[in-house]
């Protein structure tokens, strides 16, 4: 048997509108330039992510992100991001820059247009947002190395 608990956790992500996989990329010198579940090459396209930062602040960020069109999976770069973040709490609000930060999802452009143009809340950005379907966790795979010479090969055996 459920737990009540979980049981209205269920029902909460069924109301969610919910698009695409996320995969927050923690690696420098990665790019994940191949989907790392089914191989293809990734594209470039820009997003409006909707990021919540502690305490209680939501921030609408256009970002140039990787994405697989087949598995619908957008992999952003950890470092830009923080970087991207940090910039802009410090400059309109410094009392929240390094905060713990949440990459809820995705909003349309017409939705993103209007949440710049007036002001908004919590629950109407939640309400035209699409959340991440779920979150991913992946490790590049390991660069193999193949010297040219073989006796090169052979003196690094020694």
């Amino acid at each position: 048997m459920k737990s009540p608990n979980k049981q209205k956790t269920a029902k909460t992500r069924k109301k969610l509108k919910q698009r695409y996989y996320f995969l927050l990329n923690p690696f420098i010198d990665a790019a994940f330039t191949k989907c790392p579940k089914c191989e293809t090459k990734t594209k470039i396209r820009k997003y409006w992510l909707l990021i919540h930062i502690e305490p209680y602040r939501l921030i609408s960020l256009d970002k140039t992100c990787r994405f697989c069109p087949y598995c619908e999976l957008i992999i952003v770069k950890k470092h830009e991001l923080e970087s991207l973040l940090h910039d802009i709490c410090r400059e309109n609000f410094p009392e929240i820059a390094g905060n713990e930060y949440f990459v809820y999802g995705t909003l349309d452009r017409k939705d993103c247009r209007k949440l710049q143009k007036e002001e908004w809340d919590f629950k109407t950005a939640l309400e035209w947002a699409y959340a991440f379907k779920n979150e991913w966790k992946f490790k590049p795979a390991p660069m193999e190395w193949h010297p040219a010479d073989k006796n090169l090969n052979k003196n690094l055996k020694k």
